[in-house]
């Protein structure tokens, strides 16, 4: 359903697929100016996180349960090198994801030789690993305390200013988005969707399955690592939290909350997410986690392809119905189906 649901969506005109590109960066451009500055960069990081963890469970059919590590481990390696090597933020940043993909090797290569909870439950096992590491490796991530003061490093420019840094984190969200819409409409991504459809026929057709999965974990994986060295960037700091298995669970409610396997619905449930938190902590509400769940579970029983999944069905033009036949009108012999004698 999902992937006849994009051959609708790149069958429609030229102009109407880049009038919704074109309304997309419009939104984009113009978000800091609707909300406070700092918010509208986290919803370009947590919905760059949601699109590569959407690229993994939703058209991979991979759930993982530790994408935290990537996250929190591309915040960790971006904060040391923007701390100790004056480069730009740029290169860290880049050097976040690069970390995040190469921890994601050895984890795929282990965790894709099993499926469904046994693949989540390995996933869940190494982020905990990395959460040890960074919890009792003070010398380097700080322990308790994270990396703290970390600069945002661009020649030529000044980015103290929070509007500022939004419009230079910009691209590199826009970067991430585009690769993640270019593997899902590549030869190999269609090869993805087939494995999680039936691993069994893609194996028995000669494509290494495997193989496949490993590729797809660990770009999703560089992706989180973009996605998370940013918001470190943003921030000024790296902690536990950003490696605790709860920002794991955190990305699967958006994506779910979004629409599985839309891609673009994950940037929308980030979106709600993040504003929703905002606007409850400003009003004074500590328990923002009971009002997110509850919200979770409405749409998870009333929309149960999520928001973007929903409005794009509702939006849909149905097709229009088979005439009715007449039953005074005799039937067309053309048409009745010729029964043969035994």
């Amino acid at each position: 359903m999902i992937l006849g649901l994009m051959r609708r969506l790149g069958d429609r005109p030229a102009w109407m697929r880049w009038g919704l590109l074109a309304v997309g960066l419009a939104v984009a451009a113009i978000l800091p100016w609707v909300l406070y500055p700092p918010v509208a960069t986290d919803i370009l990081c947590w919905g760059l996180f949601a699109v590569a963890f959407d690229l993994l469970l939703g058209h991979a059919g991979l759930l993982s349960f530790g994408h935290a590590a990537f996250w929190g481990g591309s915040a960790y390696v971006t904060g040391l090198i923007a701390l100790h090597s004056g480069l730009p933020f740029y290169v860290a940043v880049l050097g976040g994801a690069v970390a995040a993909a190469v921890l994601a090797l050895p984890i795929g290569y282990l965790a894709v030789r099993r499926s469904g909870i046994y693949f989540a439950m390995i996933t869940l096992a190494f982020a905990q690993m990395v959460y040890f590491v960074a919890n009792q490796w003070s010398a380097v991530t700080g322990g308790e305390n994270g990396l703290q003061g970390i600069p945002r490093n661009l020649p030529g420019v000044d980015l103290s200013d929070a509007f500022t840094f939004y419009y230079a984190a910009l691209p590199v969200v826009l970067l991430g988005l585009a690769a993640a819409r270019r593997i899902v409409r590549s030869p190999f991504g269609r090869v993805t969707a087939a494995i999680r459809d039936n691993t069994d026929r893609v194996r028995a057709l000669g494509y290494p399955a495997d193989r496949y999965k490993l590729t797809v974990f660990t770009a999703s994986a560089f992706l989180s690592g973009l996605a998370g060295g940013l918001f470190a960037v943003n921030h000024g700091f790296a902690s536990l939290q950003e490696v605790d298995w709860t920002t794991s669970g955190k990305v699967v409610v958006m994506t779910v909350l979004g629409g599985i396997g839309t891609l673009w619905g994950s940037l929308v449930g980030a979106a709600a997410i993040v504003r929703l938190e905002d606007w409850l902590s400003t009003a004074g509400f500590e328990q923002t986690d009971l009002v997110t769940g509850g919200v979770f579970i409405v749409v998870v029983l009333l929309f149960r392809q999520g928001l973007w999944g929903t409005a794009t069905r509702l939006l849909r033009p149905r097709p229009p119905a088979p005439p009715t036949p007449d039953p005074a009108e005799p039937a067309d012999p053309d048409r009745t189906p010729h029964l043969t004698k035994r």
